[in-house]
């Protein structure tokens, strides 16, 4: 593991403490009614089926049902909406893959290679990709996914299989580890474990991809916290994009700035990760995490936006699919206000631009 004087020297990444704004300088126009300073959306999460059933009624019957073609105008559209990052949740689900894999079966879809599809259209939009490196067995199931030897040795071989078939692809760009950490004072060590062992299988097969996370439970952070400091100078890993938190409730928008801005000071003290956002765009139909994902109000999500964005690099959300469709989109999938949302977000970058 890099050191933090090596790290320091490293490139871009080296440079990540010193690339974020000051947010002593820019924390006052964190509640400009102009939007005089917002970051625009520059990426978001994406999948091929979400893994909570309830969650995903407004699209996951629609995409088993997607062509080739219409994988490829679904990458388009969220390309035109400015986005420069796609983060793939998984790329298998309770047992079948989303591709053609000797490991395991595969999910009957119209396409016959989904991952494919998105790679070789983001590869024509210039676009990066980070790969899931999971789910290959019961997400749910968190302490036996990041400890269990049986598992282990498939995410290894899976890992190994993917980066075989898609490294190639210049839009392959990092992998990603969805089994999210709680960010409660510290990780513990044995997400400490798993993030700097999925690094280590990574850095062997594509030494030139960077890796991210996305911890939730940023509402705890709670000042400058020594312990995480020290946690993160131990961490493996590239980019730490936080939840804000505020699509499941956990956070209020236009609260969440606060925890951002002592997440910058601990980062840039620790002298690892760079640090992003993972803006929540969806509010639930009925109860939390037991109903479906509908599309938030853009009044919110712009308060989300300006609360977070003096303080982190970049901003991804989750997610477009499902959350957003242009009204004459040949691959539609999600909820009906999810055109609503789209014309009222690409109308704000737009004003934005002016």
């Amino acid at each position: 593991m890099m050191n933090r004087r090596r790290f320091l020297q490293a490139s871009s990444l080296g440079l990540a403490a010193t690339m974020l704004p000051c947010p002593q300088a820019l924390a006052a126009t964190r509640n400009d009614d102009t939007c005089s300073f917002v970051k625009p959306v520059c990426g978001t999460w994406f999948e091929f089926e979400h893994h909570n059933r309830a969650e995903g009624k407004y699209w996951d019957p629609t995409l088993p049902k997607f062509t080739t073609a219409q994988w490829k105008t679904k990458i388009r559209e969220m390309y035109a909406a400015g986005m420069e990052y796609l983060v793939l949740l998984s790329v298998a689900h309770e047992g079948k893959t989303y591709y053609p894999s000797k490991l395991q079966p595969q999910h009957a879809y119209a396409c016959p290679d989904p991952l494919e599809a998105i790679l070789e259209e983001a590869d024509n939009c210039g676009m990066k990709c980070f790969i899931s490196n999971d789910f290959w067995t019961d997400w749910r199931q968190g302490v036996k996914n990041l400890t269990d030897k049986d598992i282990w040795l498939l995410r290894e071989q899976g890992m190994e299989e993917t980066a075989e078939k898609y490294a190639h692809h210049r839009s392959f760009y990092g992998w990603y580890y969805p089994h999210e950490s709680e960010l409660h004072l510290a990780f513990d060590d044995m997400a400490l474990a798993y993030i700097n062992r999925c690094s280590t299988i990574a850095h062997a097969l594509t030494p030139k991809a960077l890796t991210l996370i996305a911890p939730y439970g940023t509402r705890y952070v709670n000042g400058i916290n020594d312990e995480y400091i020290r946690f993160l100078e131990k961490l493996d890993v590239d980019i730490m994009a936080y939840q804000d938190e505020v699509g499941v409730r956990k956070t209020q928008a236009g609260s969440a700035g606060k925890y951002y801005e002592d997440l910058y000071r601990m980062h840039v003290r620790a002298g690892r990760a760079r640090l992003w956002a993972d803006v929540e765009i969806f509010d639930f139909e009925g109860e939390v995490y037991k109903s479906a994902l509908i599309p938030a109000p853009f009044e919110r999500i712009r308060t989300q936006l300006q609360d977070v964005a003096p303080y982190v690099e970049q901003i991804l959300i989750y997610q477009y699919l499902g959350m957003m469709n242009p009204p004459d989109s040949q691959a539609f999938a999600g909820h009906p206000d999810s055109v609503r949302l789209y014309g009222d977000y690409i109308r704000f970058i737009n004003y934005k631009k002016q």
